[in-house]
Parts: C-alpha cells; sequence; structure tokens
C-alpha cells in the first residue's frame, strides 16, 4: 500500500478490525486505502476532534492526503463532519460515524433477510413437489440440514432426485444427502461427476455382459 504505512499500523498495536468488516468491506465499495482510514477512525471512537494532524501523523501519510480520504468517506456517507458545543461552551469540529454504523446495520439485515429468503425458499420447494404442508418434524429435518450448511443448491438438487424417482418423502431426501456426504459430494458439479462415473461403469459392466454372450461355447474345445 502507498498511501497508508498499514504494516506499522498493525505491529503497533493500535488498529483493530472486526473480522465481520474484513469480509463485508468490499459491500463498502470503498478502495483498500479508504477502507484503512475509515477502520482508523472506527478505532478512535463514535465521536472525536477532527485533528487531521493527529491522523497524519498516526497513519505516516501527507496532510492533504489524510483529507482526500475524510472528504471521500463524507461524500460516500460514511462519516460526517460537524460543529458541536463542548462542554466548556467551546464550538469545537468533530467527525461522527453514525452513518457508518447505519450502514453496517442495513447489511446485516440484508444478510438475514437474504438468508430467511434462501432457506424459506427450500421449505416453498419441497411443499409444492410433495403437493402438501410439510410436518414439525419435516421442518426441524430441513431446517437441520440448513444448520449443518449444507449447500441449499445440493438439497435442491436431492429433492430433484427424490422427484425423479416418484418418492415424495424427506426421509428418502435426507438419505439420498446422507450418502452423498459419505461419497465427500458437497456440491451439484460433485453430483454431476458421480453421476458420469456410475454411468461409465455401468457401460462397462455391459460390455462385458456382451462378451459373455457372444462367446462361443462349442469352439472352446478348439
Amino acid at each position: 500500500m502507498k498511501s497508508l504505512k498499514i504494516i506499522d499500523i498493525f505491529k503497533s498495536g493500535n488498529m483493530v478490525i472486526p473480522l465481520y468488516l474484513l469480509k463485508n468491506y468490499k459491500k463498502f465499495k470503498l478502495n483498500m486505502e479508504q477502507f484503512v482510514f475509515l477502520m482508523y477512525l472506527y478505532n478512535l471512537g463514535d465521536k472525536f476532534i477532527f485533528n487531521i494532524n493527529k491522523f497524519s501523523c498516526d497513519l505516516g501519510i501527507d496532510v492533504n492526503v489524510a483529507l482526500e480520504y475524510v472528504d471521500a468517506l463524507t461524500e460516500k456517507g460514511f462519516i460526517r463532519v460537524d460543529v458541536i458545543k463542548n462542554d466548556k461552551g467551546l464550538m469545537e469540529e468533530v467527525i461522527l460515524l453514525d452513518d457508518f454504523y447505519d450502514k453496517l446495520s442495513f447489511i446485516a439485515v440484508d444478510e438475514a433477510v437474504n438468508k430467511e429468503t434462501d432457506e424459506s425458499d427450500i421449505f416453498d420447494i419441497i411443499e409444492k413437489e410433495f403437493g402438501r404442508t410439510l410436518s414439525p418434524i419435516e421442518y426441524e429435518i430441513i431446517k437441520a440440514w440448513l444448520e449443518n450448511n449444507i449447500d441449499k443448491t445440493l438439497i435442491k438438487e436431492a429433492i430433484k432426485e427424490a422427484v425423479m424417482n416418484g418418492v415424495s418423502n424427506l426421509r428418502y431426501i435426507d438419505k439420498i444427502l446422507y450418502e452423498w456426504g459419505k461419497l465427500g459430494i458437497k456440491t451439484v458439479e460433485d453430483v454431476e461427476k458421480n453421476r458420469k462415473k456410475r454411468t461409465e461403469s455401468k457401460e462397462q459392466v455391459q460390455d462385458i455382459d456382451m462378451d459373455i454372450v457372444d462367446w462361443n461355447w462349442f469352439d472352446e474345445d478348439e
């Protein structure tokens, strides 16, 4: 990183970046320098004095570069610069991170909604294929699949295989997922590879059978 001496910052132990933020920082649509600067501000607290010289000194960057980061984060709605009256009645310029926390809450809510939608999608698909409402026990079985992080596309593939075999039984689908798990099958691509392998094996067996059928038994002694 050219602008921020990020290695020195981490070595000093003065910056902590929660794992959740690292996983989701791309959703902020910030470049790495802007993200590191935002994390630096995050470590200063919810509200603090706007001291551009301190920011510049702490991060080992030029004052103008620090100002560019402040402007960028303000423009993108992550921070807000405000003037408030302090305890002594004097006006001072501060940086507020309320907008940043609002963005975090939106991301968290969005993830929760998407997760709920994905899970309800599985329930809806099974009920539609079975043509009936699922029982409480069946709900628990499906919930267990999701809690065990079985890929949703793999669950849908197991449902499809059960339907193709004319079986509308959740235990049957559970058995399919169990057998796939024993075979190390974790994705739809793995399922396709396994099917192809089984087909090739079946064809080899058929070829051997044909050799036996075509054998001229009357010429065996010759």
